[in-house]
């Protein structure tokens, strides 16, 4: 069984795919923070568990599962290659083995370093590298947080599952009146406060909630009612939520959160679960809300199954 696919494909010809992507993607690097390569969308054989990310300086490589014998040195080889490429303008490369516990990183090249600021849109965000499963920011966002940006003009605004504050940082950006940030993790809450400092933004416009979200109702109706709610949970947070049970909990509290002809960003990030999950749970818990339209995905995003990537869904009051 290969190392990134269920097939078995041929080590040469993944490592040869690869380098070919990411000699195109680094020639020229981008300017921003991007995903250059993206094999969990299932576009090419062989390489379905990994992804490489550009972080303007350092080139994160993610391992979803153990490479079989052989592979890991043939993929170390080649990434030490194209340091050597005249293309290359990075820093450091990062291997991340998330299929080991505490998804520990290997530094392949350059110096290590744990905290790494980078920009999208414009926006500074801090990440952490090789100490945690996620670094901070989750790179196929980037749409729905710019398009937080463009609707937040004036708005009180309320971000569920709020993880780093990045649609936080993007709704003071785009001029929010107020932003209230909820996530039982209290530790990435206070990245999001690091963050919103990185961008020169005035706290007193923001707060941070460091609650579990169904025991914490009153917290979160004492700041409403709300213009905008975006809920963008985990598939599965242990002890606390599994996104196809606890979902339609949240929905049916939307009328109560809202205000009249507010906004909701619904998101689901399972390839499992299509967007009917969504638009058949907002109809039946909520059905004063219409949906719009779901947001497009970055294009550095392509899946074989256009259900399978992130789904970040529209819906409006519709008095």
């Amino acid at each position: 069984m290969g190392a990134f696919s269920q097939l078995i494909v041929p080590m040469t010809s993944v490592i040869d795919t690869l380098q070919q992507h990411l000699l195109a993607a680094l020639d020229p690097a981008p300017g921003e923070t991007r995903r250059l390569f993206h094999g969990r969308g299932r576009c090419w054989p062989g390489l379905e568990q990994i992804t490489v990310d550009w972080l303007q300086g350092v080139l994160l490589v993610s391992l979803f599962r153990e490479p079989p014998e052989g592979q890991l040195p043939a993929l170390e080889q080649m990434l030490l290659a194209l340091a050597e490429a005249p293309c290359w303008s990075g820093q450091a490369i990062l291997i991340q083995h998330r299929y080991l516990p505490d998804s520990p990183g290997q530094w392949l090249l350059g110096t290590p370093s744990e905290h790494w600021l980078i920009d999208e849109d414009g926006l500074r965000y801090q990440l952490d590298l090789g100490l945690k499963q996620n670094t901070g920011l989750f790179l196929d966002m980037r749409y729905g947080r710019r398009w937080v940006r463009e609707q937040a003009a004036g708005k009180r605004v309320l971000n569920l599952f709020a993880y780093t504050c990045g649609f936080s940082l993007a709704a003071i950006a785009g001029g929010a009146e107020q932003v209230v940030n909820l996530d039982m993790a209290r530790s990435a809450l206070s990245r999001g406060r690091d963050n919103h400092r990185h961008n020169g933004h005035d706290l007193g416009k923001v707060s941070f909630l460091g609650h579990e979200l169904f025991k914490s109702w009153g917290k979160v109706r004492k700041s409403g009612p709300y213009d905008l709610i975006i809920i963008d949970p985990p598939t599965f947070q242990k002890g606390s939520f599994v996104l196809t049970q606890d979902y339609r909990k949240i929905l049916r509290r939307l009328p109560e959160l809202l205000n009249d002809g507010g906004t909701v960003l619904a998101c689901v990030n399972d390839p499992a679960i299509g967007p009917d999950f969504l638009i058949e749970g907002m109809a039946a818990e909520a059905p004063g809300l219409a949906f719009v339209e779901r947001l497009g995905n970055p294009p550095e995003f392509p899946d074989s199954d256009p259900a399978g990537g992130l789904k970040a869904l529209v819906f409006r009051d519709l008095v």
